[in-house]
């Protein structure tokens, strides 16, 4: 009877242990369930064309953040050499300040040498000899002399206050400037890191199919610039033959003096702008090659509207350093009428600009990693054309 008492408990607690591990097991199941169905869905990797846009808009940021700091850079600079003028104003008024509180002091001691009332010597030496000036039984008894150096110390020493506080302000706006600057450059560098990790990403068929991509915009881009060529070449010939046909009616009598002289003023403006252009073009195929590097603007490399600003220099012309003010230079034309020697203009933000250079083609220097180039006008959507001069 013992031992099948025995029998029965060993059996009982196998059944109890293997319930509790089923148990157990099904619990863990149902948790794990429970935790697969709350947790997010894992993002889906994003499409070449995706990654495409999204470097392609950093770029941009980075281009708009690049013009950014060159108007900080350019600021900041004119600051400086504002404040270093001041400081040396400052310096200057401080020493015809001293030179003055000496000629006080030498007269004083003259007024003590020559048995002067002490307190004549007293405003002679005082820090703000105006304050004693003012009292009217003093002043009758200084020389007109002595009434001009009190005068003359109390100018220098308002001027050289004066002098003072515009340099501290500046010192202010500087330190500000200084500090947007330095903010303009961590944003562009955070925006092209970011560009180049997506890319880095990227496996080597990936990058294949991404070429294949950039491949195919740039094809579309070159259709569009013969497309605008051929439309240009067409309105330069109907123009030749108006032209011809205007002269041909001056030979036979038809036209007036008055009228011929205002067209050849018309064709010396023309051929003024196509002079200068010639020169901006000539400088800008000599910078193909060069490396595109955000905030520069020469010799040895640029960024867009370092390399334009450059260019348009060889002719005369002094464009501002950053994208947002070249705009505002100069007429603005059709793209359709655009000339060789025209700014383009692209992004709604105005971040980027190109030389054009005729044939629907420009001149420009593109984006870190790539160098000064040329390309279709159409490689990136279109803002406005700018005729400088």
């Amino acid at each position: 009877m013992a031992s099948h008492r025995k029998l029965r408990n060993r059996t009982n607690r196998l059944r109890t242990s293997q319930a509790v591990g089923i148990t157990t097991a099904a619990l863990t199941s149902v948790a794990l369930l429970s935790q697969s169905a709350n947790a997010a869905p894992a993002e889906p990797k994003p499409s070449l064309e995706e990654v495409q846009k999204k470097v392609d808009e950093l770029y941009r940021q980075a281009g708009a953040a690049t013009q950014k700091y060159n108007a900080g850079k350019e600021r900041t600079e004119q600051q400086r050499k504002h404040v270093d003028g001041l400081l040396d104003e400052v310096a200057q008024r401080t020493d015809k300040l001293n030179d003055a509180r000496r000629a006080l002091g030498s007269l004083a001691a003259a007024q003590y040498r020559d048995g002067g009332t002490s307190a004549t010597a007293n405003l002679l030496l005082a820090d703000d000899p105006q304050q004693m000036f003012d009292q009217r039984q003093l002043m009758s008894r200084l020389t007109d002399r002595q009434q001009k150096a009190v005068s003359d110390f109390k100018d220098l020493q308002t001027s050289a206050a004066k002098k003072r506080n515009q340099a501290t302000k500046s010192l202010e706006s500087l330190t500000t400037s200084q500090t947007e600057l330095k903010r303009s450059k961590q944003t562009v560098q955070k925006k092209l890191g970011e560009a180049r990790r997506l890319l880095s990403e990227l496996t080597a068929e990936e990058k294949a199919r991404l070429a294949a991509i950039e491949r195919k915009k740039k094809a579309e881009a070159k259709r569009k610039a013969e497309e605008l060529a051929k439309k240009q070449a067409e309105a330069e010939r109907k123009r030749q033959a108006e032209e011809a046909a205007k002269e041909k009616e001056r030979e036979q009598g038809s036209g007036s003096d008055s009228g011929s002289g205002s067209d050849s003023g018309s064709g010396s403006d023309s051929g003024s702008y196509a002079a200068k252009a010639e020169k901006v073009i000539s400088f800008a195929r000599a910078q193909i090659g060069k490396p595109y590097v955000w905030g520069a603007a020469g010799p040895d490399s640029y960024d867009c509207s370092g390399l334009t600003q450059d260019a348009w220099k060889t002719a005369g012309i002094s464009l501002p350093r950053t994208t947002w003010d070249q705009v505002e230079v100069g007429t603005t034309v059709s793209v359709d009428n655009a000339k060789p020697g025209d700014l383009v203009f692209f992004y709604d933000d105005i971040s980027h600009v190109g030389i054009y250079i005729g044939d629907g083609q420009m001149i420009h220097a593109p984006k870190p990693g790539a160098n000064v180039r040329t390309e279709s006008i159409y490689y990136m959507p279109i803002h406005s054309v700018v005729r400088p001069a």
